[in-house]
C-alpha cells in the first residue's frame, strides 16, 4: 500500500508589512515550506482555522490585537510554536514575548538565512528523534509523579496525561533535569537551550523559569523542584532517576 507523501513544513507568516510578507513567502518557498500569510489578527486566525501551522512567524506590531496579544491567543489554544519578529530592539519586549510563550526573537532588520536557521533551529527541536533499528531506547526522567521523555519531547504526569510545554518550556526543563543538583548560570541555560551563543538578558531566563514553574510545580510561588540561587541561576533540586525504554 503506498504512503501518502509528506507535506512540507507549513509557516504562517503574520505581518502588515506586504513588502516583508512576500519576500518571506518566496524565500521560503523556495526553501521548499508552505507559507500562509496574514497581515493582522483577524486573517491570522481565518488561516489557522482553515490550515495547522508547524510555525508562526509573529510581528509585534500590527493594527488593531498586537502580537503580544495574539501571541497569547495562540498559546492558550495550542504550543505550535512562535518566532516573534520586531522592529523595536527593547529587551522588555522580548521578556514579555518570552512570558507570553514565544519561542524565539528576532528584530528587524534581519538576514534571510538569519530566520532560516532560526526556524530550523525552533522545528529540529521540537521534532522527536527518529528512531532506526538499532537505536530504540528512548531516554526518560522520572521526579516528583512526572515523567520526562526526551526523545519523545513529552512531559505526561502520573495518569499519562501530558503537560504540554512549549519548544523554549521543553528544552529549558530537559537542561535542567540532565543537571539536576547542579547551580547553572544564566548564561549557560541560555547556551544550552538555544544552541548557539545569544545576548543572555538575566531577565529573558527569568520569564522562561517562571512560565516553567506554573505548570510543573505545586506552588509556583514556592519552588520545590526549580529553586533559584541569588545572583547566580538556578538549580534544579528534585530527586531524579534516569531510565532507558
Amino acid at each position: 500500500m503506498a504512503h501518502a507523501p509528506t507535506l512540507p513544513e507549513h509557516i504562517l507568516v503574520v505581518d502588515d508589512d506586504s513588502r516583508i510578507r512576500q519576500m518571506l513567502s518566496r524565500y521560503f518557498e523556495d526553501e521548499g515550506y508552505r507559507v500562509s500569510l496574514a497581515g493582522d489578527g483577524r486573517e491570522m486566525r481565518e488561516c489557522l482555522d482553515k490550515h495547522s501551522a508547524d510555525i508562526i512567524l509573529l510581528d509585534l506590531v500590527l493594527p488593531g490585537e498586537d502580537g503580544l496579544t495574539l501571541a497569547r491567543d495562540i498559546r492558550a489554544r495550542s504550543d505550535v510554536p512562535i518566532i516573534m519578529l520586531t522592529g523595536r530592539n527593547d529587551v522588555v519586549d522580548r521578556i514579555v514575548g518570552l512570558e507570553v510563550g514565544a519561542d524565539d526573537y528576532i528584530a528587524k532588520p534581519f538576514h534571510l538565512r538569519e530566520v532560516l536557521a532560526r526556524v530550523r533551529g525552533v522545528l529540529r527541536r521540537r521534532q522527536p528523534r527518529s528512531l532506526s533499528v538499532s537505536d530504540t531506547q528512548s531516554e526518560i526522567y522520572r521526579f516528583e509523579g512526572l515523567r520526562l521523555d526526551i526523545d519523545r519531547r513529552q512531559l505526561l504526569s502520573d495518569d499519562g496525561s501530558e503537560i504540554p510545554l512549549t519548544t523554549g518550556e521543553f528544552d529549558m526543563l530537559c537542561v535542567l533535569v540532565r543537571h539536576a543538583g547542579r547551580v547553572l548560570q544564566r548564561e549557560l541555560l541560555m547556551d544550552l537551550t538555544r544552541g548557539r551563543n545569544l545576548e543572555a538578558f538575566d531577565r529573558t531566563i527569568d520569564a522562561q523559569i517562571a512560565r516553567l514553574r506554573r505548570k510543573i510545580e505545586r506552588d509556583p510561588n514556592q519552588p520545590a523542584l526549580i529553586k533559584s540561587v541569588r545572583g547566580v541561576g538556578y538549580v534544579f533540586s528534585a530527586r531524579t532517576t534516569r531510565h532507558e525504554a
